[in-house]
Order: structure tokens, then C-alpha cells, then sequence
């Protein structure tokens, strides 16, 4: 089928279009790419480092030398494979529940669910509750506040409904209970939304920065985003008393220092997305359809 010259213009115009938008989301990693790397020097005078001015990795090697980094990096890890697993686990078992018809009250507990999309608690009665509980100033109080979201349940409950009720009756003539089904039989056919559900659950860990302002007063307990905000809005006096070596702190300056904390910051879970791409895509189609 060819096509008509107006459609051809479209095309051309459409993929010069998206050319466009992607060289304007990709340039600001770019740009801290090249400077995290350019000689320190030579980034006061500024610019767009399109290429590195000089090159350098000794921004690098004060990050890996800065105690509060490795710090924020040992506490977001924690946080975020305890958060993504329990978060994951909860939100899968009670989507499941939710999306069985046989369950009573089901509907009621969706629409309790649904409200909590809607409205919360509030933030001061959060905090006291944390506070009640004894868990300031640690790992429960940066994990369980946003262990669990309606969306996400919502997403599961989608998918799970997708899955033909042949086979639960299957395994129930086989003598398998409830447990035995959701374990043996639903999970493993759930690989796709169960990597979708993880990816959203790990993002929001990794990138959570509220959580330590509320519940971490030592420095000790706060994540990586805390680290890096105190980096950025202070980062002569962060740099100074990170541990960091003197010769290492004569070679740097403050933006090449930024440039390469952010980098180090979001590489991990850079790294993680294109070996979860497959299922993610697959997982967010059908959960998001046939919700």
C-alpha cells in the first residue's frame, strides 16, 4: 500500500518530532555525564559539555570516598530490596483475594482500597502513629508508610482476573487449597505484573527523600536522595566533612562532585530496568486492559 504525500510529510515530520524530544530528554544525563568526568578547572567556565572539558574521574573517586554517600547508599539499598519484596508479596496477596468473586465483602474492600487513592490519613497523624510505634530512626519507618499502594493492587487485580478459573478448579480436584494455588499455580503464571508492580515499588523506594525528612534525625538512617540534597544545597561544607581525602578535595569542585553523586545515585537502578523491560511492558498492558 503507498502512500499519499501527505502521509509521507506526517511520517517524516512525526519522526523528527520524537528525534527531537528524545536528544531533549536524553541531554540533561548527558550533560552530567560529561561534567562529572571534565577536569574541575575547566567547568568554571561552563557551558553545554557536549564533550568533557579535559577528563577526570576524580569527582568519582571523592563519591566513593564520601562516608554520607556510602552511608545513604547502604540505607536506600536496604530499604528498597526489604520495601519491593514485602510490598510486592502483601500487594499480590491481597489483589488476589480481591480479584476472586467467591470472596464476601469484596467489593467493600475494594472500594476501602479506592478510598485510600482519594484520601489519606494526613501527614502529622502519620507521623505521630510512626512516632507511637517507636520506629523513628529506623529501617520500619522508611519501609512500612509506603509499603503497599492501590494502584499497584489495582494493576494485580487486573491481571489475576485474566487468569482462566479452569485452572484453580483444576488443582482443586488435585486436592490444593487456597495457598497451595496462589503459590504453585497464580504466582508463577504472574512473572509480568509481579516485575511491573516491583519496578513501581522499587523506583518509589529509591527515589523516596521525604521518608528521612520525617523519620530519620540521625544522619546515620537517612537515604541516598537526603545525602544528595544536603550535597547539592551545601556542598562545600558536605564535601569537607565527608572523610574525604585532602589531595582528593584540592582536585574537585562542587559541580563536578554534584554532577558525579547524581550519576553514581542512579545508575543502579538504571541498570535494573532493561533486564525487567520485557515483563514490565507486558505486565502494565495486561493489568492496566483488563482492570
Amino acid at each position: 500500500m503507498r502512500l499519499t504525500r501527505g502521509e509521507k510529510m506526517f511520517s517524516y515530520a512525526n519522526g523528527l518530532f520524537f528525534i527531537v524530544l528524545m536528544l531533549i530528554m536524553i541531554y540533561p544525563f548527558w550533560y552530567m555525564v560529561m561534567g562529572s568526568i571534565s577536569e574541575s578547572d575547566r567547568t568554571a567556565e561552563g557551558g553545554l559539555f557536549l564533550i568533557p572539558a579535559g577528563f577526570s574521574l576524580t569527582a568519582y573517586a571523592a563519591v566513593f570516598q564520601n562516608v554520607s554517600i556510602l552511608s545513604g547508599f547502604k540505607v536506600t539499598l536496604i530499604t528498597t530490596i526489604c520495601g519491593t519484596a514485602i510490598g510486592t508479596f502483601f500487594s499480590a496477596t491481597t489483589a488476589y483475594a480481591i480479584s476472586r468473586k467467591r470472596l464476601r465483602g469484596g467489593k467493600l474492600f475494594s472500594l476501602l482500597i479506592l478510598f485510600t487513592m482519594l484520601f489519606s490519613g494526613g501527614l502529622i497523624p502519620t507521623y505521630l502513629l510512626v512516632k507511637t510505634l517507636h520506629m523513628i530512626d529506623t529501617y520500619w519507618a522508611l519501609i512500612l508508610p509506603g509499603t503497599m499502594g492501590a494502584w499497584n493492587i489495582f494493576v494485580m487485580v487486573g491481571f489475576f482476573r485474566g487468569i482462566p478459573d479452569e485452572l484453580e478448579e483444576a488443582a482443586r480436584i488435585d486436592g490444593a487449597n487456597d495457598l497451595t494455588i496462589f503459590f504453585q499455580v497464580v504466582l508463577p503464571l504472574s512473572k509480568p505484573v509481579l516485575a511491573t508492580v516491583g519496578l513501581f515499588i522499587a523506583v518509589g523506594y529509591w527515589n523516596d527523600f521525604f521518608s528521612s525528612v520525617l523519620y530519620a534525625t540521625e544522619k546515620d538512617m537517612w537515604q541516598l536522595q537526603m545525602v544528595l540534597k544536603d550535597l547539592i544545597s551545601n556542598t562545600s561544607a558536605a564535601i569537607s566533612q565527608a572523610g574525604i581525602s585532602v589531595a582528593v578535595q584540592q582536585q574537585v569542585n562542587p559541580f563536578t562532585v554534584k554532577m558525579a553523586s547524581i550519576i553514581v545515585s542512579s545508575l543502579p537502578i538504571l541498570a535494573v530496568y532493561p533486564f525487567l523491560q520485557k515483563h514490565f511492558v507486558k505486565g502494565a498492558l495486561i493489568g492496566s486492559v483488563k482492570g
